[in-house]
């Protein structure tokens, strides 16, 4: 028997903020290829081990959009990410890390 504790996981919070005007549907947020269902406004979530890729994505029915992606790698000192929905359908979202001290 070893007295070794695993580390402890990595989190970050992630905040997603949708535009004023109009209806948006819910994101998807997508860690190591696995999109998960999301709502609107500030969540923790646990990463993987290693190198991670966070993307998030709307979609509408009939096609996605507002797809960023931001690689964070293992070594990374990002304890929240933040994603900006685009106003319109077919323009990019934003995502953007927030480094700490």
């Amino acid at each position: 028997m070893t007295s070794e504790q695993a580390p402890a996981p990595r989190r970050i919070t992630l905040t997603l903020r949708r535009p004023w005007p109009g209806w948006h549907p819910r994101p998807t947020v997508v860690f190591a290829g696995r999109g998960q269902p999301a709502q609107w406004g500030t969540g923790t979530w646990q990463l993987p081990d290693g190198d991670a890729t966070i993307s998030v994505f709307l979609y509408n029915r009939l096609w996605r959009y507002g797809e960023a992606a931001l690689e964070l790698t293992a070594d990374a000192r990002v304890d929240a990410v933040e994603y900006s929905a685009p106003v319109l359908p077919f323009l990019p979202g934003r995502l953007r890390a927030v480094t700490s001290a």
